[in-house]
């Protein structure tokens, strides 16, 4: 029982740290990671209700959820199936997350929700912003705990969630997409990182999994110093002054900025928009005249400096 032991003790760890009661959701898939999740928190003296999140995407979906809701109760938690419409915003991948996240956070009932991402996981999501230069927030990967999401495996590799289930003899769903090269993080977990492992002579997961700790450190303590100077610049009505920022490292600037397109309806602004914006705040002399960030098919909202003042406006397509 070594590897449920393991698991178990990062569990109440986790528990110890971040919760302040014994009753918590765990996302059920059916999976070797989940599974183990599930069998941990109970074993942690949590007080489990597991979501199983149907996304009806393949054939006889609908059973695996229900068998895996059958298991969690067999391990004495509660269980619900959730079924989900998974639409095609931003692909299948994307579409996916968001209804399952949407499911679980309606389904929880105040209760916080342990998912079952490993340290395998956190590597392929830092290896994965690296190759797409996504800048440091990206890079530094997932959060143990962002409220009400807790992920109390992220130096748990998923060797030791499968050996748990084994141990426990507990019957893993192995979902087909879990192995569809059509997926890039699919690719990273079969044929980089197994790659950079054997070039690299091992390590690598654990490696990835500590330049997201020490990244996510550095991102808090700017986006802290960030949120001091916000206060200074952002006013009511649209309005960032230019003069508090204009001197500031880069660093700080560009978050602020991102803070502040974000309050104005750029929801997910880009790190090219960012830097427009951040063009259009320290420029001497005559400044482009404006940057677009957004919009919709009636109107488009763009970001015009006047004086020592950014505003947003917007203009009709």
């Amino acid at each position: 029982m070594d590897s449920a032991s393991a698991v178990t003790r990062a569990v109440a760890e986790f528990a110890a740290v971040h919760l302040d009661g014994p009753r918590v959701c765990v996302a059920l898939s059916g999976g070797a990671d989940s599974l183990a999740l599930t069998a941990a928190a109970l074993g942690a003296g949590l007080d489990v209700t597991a979501l199983v999140v149907d996304h009806g995407l393949q054939p006889g979906s609908a059973e695996v959820a229900a068998g895996a809701a059958d298991l969690a109760r067999d391990l004495g938690a509660d269980a619900r199936v959730l079924p989900v419409q998974v639409g095609t915003h931003g692909g299948l991948e994307a579409a996916a997350r968001d209804a399952r996240y949407g499911a679980l956070d309606a389904a929880r009932e105040g209760r916080p929700v342990l998912l079952a991402h490993t340290a395998d996981d956190q590597a392929e999501t830092v290896l994965l912003g690296l190759a797409r230069g996504s800048g440091p927030r990206s890079i530094s990967g997932m959060r143990a705990w962002n409220r009400p999401w807790g992920r109390p495996l992220l130096h748990v590799r998923r060797a030791q969630t499968l050996a748990t289930c084994t141990e426990l003899g507990l019957a893993v769903h192995h979902d087909p997409h879990n192995r569809d090269p059509r997926f890039t993080r699919v690719r990273v977990r079969t044929e980089v990182l197994p790659l950079l492992d054997e070039v690299l002579r091992g390590g690598v997961v654990e490696a990835l999994g500590r330049t997201a700790d020490a990244l996510r450190a550095d991102n808090d303590a700017l986006d802290d110093w960030a949120g001091q100077v916000e206060v200074l610049a952002m006013r009511d009505g649209d309005v960032l002054d230019v003069g508090p920022l204009r001197d500031l490292p880069v660093a700080i600037r560009t978050r602020v900025v991102r803070r502040w397109l974000q309050e104005v309806g750029a929801t997910e602004p880009t790190h090219r928009v960012i830097s427009a914006v951040d063009d259009l705040l320290t420029a001497t002399g005559s400044p482009r005249a404006q940057v677009a960030v957004g919009g919709d098919p009636e109107a488009r909202r763009v970001v015009v400096r006047t004086g020592e003042t950014l505003t947003v406006r917007l203009t009709a397509r």
